[in-house]
């Protein structure tokens, strides 16, 4: 499977997955000149930023240990400017990590929310 497609998904995995778990998604593959985020979604009085990493193989370490410094301070540039550029949102938020561990199937083996990854 290619990385993109690997990407894919996982963004389709991690939705289910949030949503299975009370989050309501409010959008998608937000991009701004800073950067991207997966999945923003609401949870109780949180905007929660939800990066999704996903692997195939766990030869280079598990999804969470691939979020670098400098891929932590774009999530929070660009989470910046999504609140500054809407309205109406929650008083709070956080940014999130999905990790999704896939067999040689591509079916999901461990699916894991990691609240507040990146602060």
């Amino acid at each position: 499977m290619k990385r993109k497609e690997l990407g894919v998904l996982g963004e389709k995995l991690a939705r289910a997955f949030l949503k299975k778990k009370g989050y309501r998604i409010r959008e998608t593959n937000f991009h701004c000149h800073e950067g991207e985020i997966d999945i923003i979604a609401q949870k109780d009085d949180y905007l929660v930023f939800v990066e999704v990493r996903t692997k195939s193989s766990s030869d280079f370490g598990i999804p969470e240990e691939s979020v670098t410094h400098t891929k932590k301070e774009r999530l929070i540039t660009t989470a910046l400017t999504y609140l500054k550029s809407h309205q109406d949102l929650p008083p709070s938020w956080r940014i999130d990590i999905v990790a999704i561990e896939l067999d040689e199937k591509n079916k999901a083996k461990r699916i894991e929310l990691i609240e507040n990854a990146i602060n």
